[in-house]
């Protein structure tokens, strides 16, 4: 399997682990935010563990939070947050590090419609803006139907639809 041209089973496991740090973007249907930290220092957080200074990664989790529409929530902790603020704080930190493909499972899952709606629009947005590639698992048919491309997984095989 190539990644970023880069064939995964012929790397060793270090270099998989910093190749997935700088080309994937994760967005789960669970935020997994971390609770003692502030949206801020979340978003941040990719950055900081690949060697960025903190006042560099602190600016650019500030300007992909304002891009969210959190620029009022930099400071709040994850408990202080809706569950759509929650959802905007992990695709910012999904999207800080810029990667060439965002991974998304059921990024709508738990929330309702309207975050659902605003959430949606946000990651097809930064999916245009970035030029990142974007793969959104869902059961959400009306989610599927707003992509570019549909597959479908029908016991064990998968079809263009």
């Amino acid at each position: 399997m190539l990644i970023a041209n880069t064939n995964i089973s012929k790397i060793s496991e270090k270099d998989r682990t910093e190749l997935r740090a700088k080309n994937l973007g994760f967005v789960y249907q669970f935020h997994h935010l971390l609770n003692d930290f502030s949206s801020l220092y979340n978003v941040a957080l990719p950055l900081l563990i690949m060697g960025v200074d903190k006042g560099g990664a602190l600016l650019k989790s500030k300007k992909i939070l304002t891009k969210v529409g959190l620029e009022n929530r930099l400071n709040h902790k994850p408990s202080e947050l809706s569950g759509g603020e929650r959802q905007r704080v992990a695709i910012a930190r999904a999207m800080i590090t810029e990667p060439t493909c965002l991974l998304a499972d059921e990024p709508t899952g738990n929330l309702d419609a309207a975050n659902a709606k605003d959430v949606l629009e946000l990651i097809i947005e930064l999916n245009t803006d970035k030029t990142t590639a974007l793969l959104i698992v869902t059961h959400d048919l009306s989610i599927a139907n707003k992509m570019s491309r549909k597959l479908t997984l029908t016991n064990g095989e998968i079809n263009e639809t």
